[in-house]
């Protein structure tokens, strides 16, 4: 990922608040053709100090559960379009259009899993994580046949990360001023993801030594 020095972060605590936000990735890996194969998949995040793991699971069917190895996982972030309107500089620096946003890439390894009290582990912490989230209450019970075979159908998995690159790019190439009335027409736009972004903005700007 192109990351100029500006918009590289280093705190893995950025890291926990991306996947407390969105846990639902991007899995990149390669199959035997030699062809990148991406999923979409909700994830089980945890990290203590430096290590990190990140657990899921694929449908049997998907081809990427017979890929193990190497493989690059997205994780996404809130992102927003900025006008040069916004600008405190607008005219006497040219400005342009340009896109802010927050993602993370982690690279590593990936193993597969068909033991069934992992399979049902990860069933059932994710639907306690998300079923919690939306105020409903379905749970996996594995004393129930019918909730166990159903994990005939699926395939576990573990990521183990060991490179971590995040790119947190919120305007911090700008001065103040601009990144102050940017923060502020994001804040008065009608969607969530522009707040975050204003939100993620003004964070960053109040930990600047003043311009």
């Amino acid at each position: 990922m192109y990351t100029p020095r500006a918009f590289a972060e280093t705190d893995l605590g950025e890291l926990d608040r991306l996947l407390a936000r969105d846990p639902f990735v991007t899995l990149v890996s390669t199959g035997p053709d030699g062809k990148p194969f991406a999923s979409h998949l909700p994830v089980l995040y945890s990290r203590e100090g430096d290590r990190i793991l990140i657990e899921g699971h694929w449908a049997r069917p998907n081809p990427q559960a017979t890929h193990g190895g190497a493989a690059l996982m997205i994780v996404h972030g809130p992102h927003a379009y900025v006008s040069p309107g916004w600008y405190a500089d607008k005219e006497e620096a040219a400005r342009v259009p340009t896109w802010n946003y927050a993602v993370a890439h982690l690279d590593g390894k990936l193993e597969a899993s068909t033991d069934e009290a992992f399979l049902a582990s990860i069933v059932d912490r994710l639907s306690i994580r998300h079923e919690t989230a939306i105020g409903s209450d379905w749970r996996y019970e594995h004393d129930r046949e019918a909730h166990r075979g159903q994990l005939r159908g699926i395939i576990g998995f573990r990521f183990v990360p060991d490179r971590i690159e995040l790119k947190f790019k919120l305007s911090q190439n700008h001065p103040a001023a601009n990144v102050r009335g940017a923060a502020q027409a994001l804040r008065e736009q009608d969607d969530l993801r522009s707040r975050e972004v204003a939100a993620m903005m003004l964070e960053r700007l109040d930990r600047r030594p003043p311009d």
